[in-house]
C-alpha cells in the first residue's frame, strides 16, 4: 500500500474499520491506534511511543530476539505482508491473537509505516476456560495457527493424532472460525457402521424403503447442509463404505435410500483418525483416491506428552467443566503430580482423573491425597525424578538439554520466567532453547 495522505488521515480511515489496528514506525514504536484497538486492547495507560513488543509481550527486545516470530521484522526484510499467531497480553490476560502486518510505502517507494491488524481467537484460550480449546505450549500454538489458516476456506481438513487429544474440539473450532459458523455442526462416528446403517444414517431414507421405514428420514448429510460434516475415526470405514463416501465427495450429490431424487450436498468436510492412513493406503486397506480427497489440509493434534507444560492449565480448566462445586482449586503438589505423569489416554485420561478427584475431595481445594487412590490403582508410567535421566546410552548435549527442559517446565506450571530463574538464564535465552526443542 502506498501512502499519499497524512498519518492523521490514515488513522482516521482506520478508525472506520472494525478490527483492532495500530500503526508503527520502522523502530517498532507505536505512532497511532484506531478506536477498535483502544476498546479491546488498551489498559488505559500510555501507548504512543512505546514499542509493540513491550505492549503486546512485555518484552524489552523485538519478538525474534525473545523466541517468537516477529512479523514486523519479516515485513521490513521482505516488504510483503506477514501473518503469525502470538500469545498477547490483553486487559483480560494472555490470549491467542492472529497478527497481520502490512507495510505502508511513501511516494518515494520506501516503507514509512506498518499497520498491524489483530484478531483475538475466540475458539481458543491461553487461560483457564470452562469450554473450548485451552493451551499455551508451542506445539499447541502451531496447531492453532494451522486452524486459523484453513478455517476461512472450504478445504477438506484431516485431523491426525492419538486418541483423546481433542480432535472433535478442534473440528468444532474450525467450524466456529469459518464462514459456515451459523450452520450446523454434524458428527458421524464411523466406527462400527455397517453398509446399510452407513447409507441410511448419512443419506436418509424414504418411507417404505425397507421394513420398518414408516416415514421419510433426513440423513446426516442433509442435516449438515450449509455447515460442517465431521467424520470421526474415518480410518475405521471398510473399503465397501469408502467407495460410497468417495462418490459423495466427488459428485456432491446423493440419494436417500429407496429414493429416486438426486439431492445436492452442501457441507464442509472435516475428518479425523488416530490411525496412520498413509500406511493403510500402502497396505491397500484405505483407498488412495479417498485419502487424497479428505487430506487437502492435514492438522496434527499434539499428544499431552508433547504439551506437558499445559497440564496445570488444562487441569484447572477441566475442573471448571466437571466439578459441581464452584471456585474449587487444585493444590500445587497435586498439579506437580499430574504434570509428572504420562497419559496414554491424553486429555480424556486427565479429565477422568480430575473428575474422580473432585468426587473424593471434601474441601474447597483438591489435594494430592484426593488422587492417592488413583495413584495406587494406576501408578504413573513416567519414570520417577531419580530415574528420569538414567540414559541407556550416551546422547549429545542438545538431546540431554531438551529432555531436561521437557521435565522441568511442567514442574513450574509452564512459566518461563520461573524456569529461567531456576536455570539462571534470561527468559529470552530460555525461549530460544524451548523453541529449538519443538522444531
Amino acid at each position: 500500500m502506498t501512502l499519499s495522505a497524512s498519518l492523521g488521515e490514515l488513522v482516521a480511515f482506520l478508525d472506520y474499520l472494525p478490527e483492532p489496528r495500530i500503526v508503527m514506525g520502522r523502530d517498532y514504536r507505536i505512532v497511532a491506534a484506531n478506536r477498535a484497538y483502544l476498546d479491546e486492547f488498551s489498559s488505559g495507560g500510555p501507548l504512543i511511543g512505546r514499542t509493540c513488543h513491550e505492549v503486546s509481550h512485555h518484552f524489552t527486545v523485538p519478538c525474534d530476539q525473545a523466541g517468537e516470530a516477529c512479523p514486523l521484522g519479516s515485513c521490513q526484510k521482505k516488504g510483503t505482508p506477514e501473518k503469525v499467531l502470538h500469545l498477547h497480553h490483553t486487559p483480560h490476560g494472555e490470549e491467542h491473537v492472529a497478527v497481520e502486518v502490512m507495510p505502508i510505502h511513501g511516494s518515494d517507494g520506501q516503507i514509512r509505516y506498518f499497520v498491524e491488524t489483530m484478531r483475538v481467537l475466540r475458539h481458543a484460550s491461553g487461560q483457564e476456560a470452562a469450554r473450548g480449546l485451552v493451551g499455551r505450549a508451542p506445539s499447541f500454538r502451531k496447531m492453532l495457527e494451522r486452524i486459523q489458516r484453513v478455517a476461512a476456506s472450504d478445504a477438506a481438513v484431516l485431523l491426525l493424532g492419538e486418541t483423546g487429544t481433542g480432535k472433535e474440539l478442534v473440528a468444532q473450532a474450525i467450524h466456529e472460525a469459518s464462514e459456515r459458523r451459523d450452520g450446523p455442526f454434524v458428527t458421524v462416528d464411523c466406527g462400527g457402521l455397517t453398509e446399510s446403517l452407513f447409507e441410511s444414517e448419512l443419506f436418509g431414507y424414504e418411507k417404505g424403503a425397507f421394513t420398518g421405514a414408516s416415514h421419510r428420514k433426513h440423513g446426516l448429510v442433509e442435516a449438515a447442509s450449509g455447515g460442517t460434516l465431521f467424520l470421526d475415526e474415518v480410518g475405521e470405514l471398510p473399503l465397501s463404505l469408502q467407495v460410497k463416501l468417495l462418490r459423495l465427495l466427488e459428485t456432491a450429490t446423493y440419494r436417500r435410500v429407496g429414493g429416486l431424487e438426486t439431492l445436492r450436498a452442501d457441507f464442509r468436510l472435516i475428518s479425523a483418525t488416530h490411525r496412520a492412513l498413509g500406511e493403510m493406503v500402502e497396505a491397500e486397506s484405505f483407498r488412495r483416491d479417498l485419502y487424497h480427497r479428505i487430506n487437502t489440509f492435514p492438522i496434527r493434534t499434539p499428544s499431552l506428552h508433547e504439551r506437558s507444560s499445559d497440564i496445570p492449565l488444562l487441569a484447572r480448566s477441566l475442573l471448571k467443566r466437571v466439578d459441581r462445586q464452584k471456585n474449587r482449586s487444585i493444590s500445587t503438589d497435586a498439579l506437580v503430580w499430574l504434570a509428572g505423569r504420562r497419559y496414554r489416554g491424553n486429555i480424556r485420561e486427565l479429565r477422568n482423573l480430575i473428575e474422580r478427584a473432585s468426587l473424593m475431595a471434601d474441601s474447597g481445594e483438591i489435594t494430592l491425597a484426593d488422587f492417592q487412590n488413583e495413584a495406587e490403582l494406576s501408578p504413573p508410567s513416567q519414570p520417577s525424578d531419580g530415574e528420569h535421566f538414567q540414559l541407556g546410552e550416551p546422547v549429545d548435549l542438545d538431546v540431554l538439554e531438551a529432555r531436561y527442559l521437557a521435565w522441568l517446565m511442567p514442574k513450574v506450571g509452564g512459566e518461563v520466567s520461573a524456569a529461567a530463574r531456576i536455570l539462571r538464564v534470561s527468559p529470552r535465552t530460555l525461549y530460544r532453547k524451548l523453541n529449538k526443542t519443538v522444531e
